[in-house]
């Protein structure tokens, strides 16, 4: 692609959806079935209303059936998928319509709450309308008035899927067709939090009123290595802590508990609900300033300014022996500013951690959040 966004100040290029490779696949696969003739480069009208040129790759035609497949182009984008090719397989049917499924490495649903029932193969909405209007368009074209059958296939799609949220979604075998406009757009937060309204769409079709919070990895290993908890249980959120908590009032959730590292979650103290360190980086000042509230000496908050990382910061409360004090002023804040992010409706608790520490603090409520947590899974 030859589209380009600014982020940042960079100059970044755009690129297009699995989506948009499974309905340019399907729409040359067509086209060679019902002309008998070879196609080099299809184009595609993007739900973005950007058109694509796209080379056909691995074309095999036959009298009944044609393959064929598109190479995926997320630009700039570190998309696990860039560089996969996207087959689809188009047969005449003797059944009316354009019937579309999923083949090789294409993974199936086996959770409610998706984008697609439980059972179907996991091609989104949007790419399944996508290909079934250029289908409907070539029929038209060549004036053809019988059924299709469209398969989609991602060789290598197993074991890209091991590396995306899939096997937590409950997606099973493979990789998604996804895509809502047709285009990615380089380094999308959008994506993110879509990714994290999904899962928690899932929880909540589930029949889950209460759900755990975490921002990554950390958070999970503490979720299984000492809360003694199913990693799976929780939903990593990343940095976007108070998109998630919106998320969660608009589903109507009736409780959060948030489990992460002190380095993360000492930022939302000072009211930031996205914790990227582009958005600014508070963390020894806010752990100084209660520090100094709860009657470490000068001398000592000079030094703990100086640290490199919370964990040294909590050395210097320990040996001042204000340890428990700090991070008890800590996690009310914490509380505090989640409660207001979340508003009234929304039962919300802390739990913080250090890697070196182990459990730092938590809220009152936090063992009664785990047990609904637990009895609504």
């Amino acid at each position: 692609m030859d589209e380009f966004i600014t982020k940042d100040g960079k100059r970044l290029r755009m690129g297009y959806t699995t989506g948009s490779c499974a309905a340019a696949a399907a729409k040359a696969a067509a086209w060679m079935l019902l002309t008998g003739r070879r196609k080099e480069r299809i184009s595609l009208q993007t739900p973005k209303g950007i058109a694509l040129n796209l080379e056909v790759l691995d074309i095999v035609m036959g009298k009944d059936r044609v393959s064929c497949a598109i190479q995926k182009d997320s630009g700039d984008d570190p998309d696990i998928t860039k560089g996969t090719r996207i087959y689809a397989a188009v047969s005449l049917s003797n059944t009316s319509g354009i019937a579309i499924d999923g083949g090789k490495g294409i993974g199936t649903v086996t959770k409610r709450g998706l984008d697609q029932p439980v059972g179907s193969a996991a091609i989104n909405s949007v790419p399944r309308r996508m290909i079934r209007d250029n289908l409907e368009e070539v029929c038209r074209m060549c004036d053809y008035h019988g059924g299709l059958s469209v398969m989609i296939s991602a060789p290598e799609g197993e074991a890209l899927a091991q590396k995306t949220f899939n096997p937590r979604l409950g997606i099973v075998g493979g990789i998604s067709i996804l895509g809502t406009t047709g285009i990615v757009e380089p380094m999308s937060e959008k994506a993110l939090v879509d990714t994290i309204r999904v899962e928690l769409r899932q929880r909540k079709a589930s029949g889950a009123d209460y759900v755990l919070l975490t921002p990554g990895n950390y958070g999970t290993e503490f979720i299984r290595m000492d809360l003694k908890l199913e990693a799976a249980l929780a939903v990593q959120v990343s940095n976007f802590i108070g998109d998630a908590l919106d998320l969660c009032k608009e589903m109507e959730f009736k409780g959060v508990l948030l489990i992460g590292h002190i380095g993360k979650l000492v930022k939302i103290c000072g009211g930031m609900m996205n914790t990227h360190s582009k958005y600014g980086d508070c963390r020894l000042e806010i752990m100084a300033a209660h520090a100094g509230a709860a009657g470490l000496r000068p001398g000592r908050v000079e030094e703990l300014l100086e640290c490199a990382t919370c964990d040294d910061a909590l050395r210097i409360l320990q040996e001042e022996n204000v340890y428990h004090a700090t991070l008890r002023r800590l996690v009310e804040r914490m509380a505090f500013q989640l409660r207001h992010r979340g508003g009234e409706a929304l039962e919300i608790g802390v739990v913080t951690f250090s890697r070196e520490y182990g459990l730092l603090g938590k809220t009152d409520n936090a063992d009664d959040l785990i047990r609904k947590v637990m009895e609504g899974k």
